[in-house]
């Protein structure tokens, strides 16, 4: 890569609570995901992640020192689950997605939490399960925007200690 991603050392990524500014570049990451191309563009095609949505979730953002985003995902604490989990494209396989989940296994035991909910995007179960979720279901379709089953899977979240 020539971004300087593939050299990034893991302790120069940060993990950090996004703030509403960030929703511009969050939204950015979504739509331009390229696990979102083909039959699944429609998904992601005009989705928001809105000022009020940062706001009122816990969301964090994978940076580098330069404070460029790297990843993000975010945790609705009431339904006990992983709404969205992103890394860059460019910097997928670097690690980072595994370590914003270990970040968020950490912010759902200190919520409480026993489990975290995840329902995937198909392409993404792999790397769910590699990380120590379990698929306990599917979800169906939800036409028009949704035309195939989802995988549902949970995280086991670690007592403290």
């Amino acid at each position: 890569m020539t971004d300087g991603v593939s050299a990034l050392p893991m302790d120069a990524l940060r993990v950090v609570r996004a703030t509403a500014a960030d929703s511009d570049r969050l939204t950015a990451m979504v739509r331009g995901a390229r696990a979102y191309e083909g039959e699944y563009a429609a998904m992601v095609a005009g989705y928001l992640v809105e000022p009020a949505y940062i706001e009122a979730h816990p969301v964090f953002l994978a940076v580098d020192g330069r404070g460029t985003l790297l990843g993000f995902y975010s945790l609705l604490l009431g339904g006990a689950e992983l709404d969205l989990m992103f890394v860059a494209d460019g910097a997928q396989g670097l690690g980072i997605g595994r370590r914003l989940i270990v970040h968020m296994l950490g912010e759902a035991r200190a919520a409480g939490l026993t489990s975290v909910r995840v329902v995937s995007h198909p392409p993404s179960e792999g790397f769910y399960r590699s990380v120590g979720a379990e698929r306990v279901g599917v979800s169906p379709a939800q036409p028009p925007k949704v035309t195939w089953e989802r995988p549902e899977l949970v995280f086991p979240v670690p007592a403290p200690g």
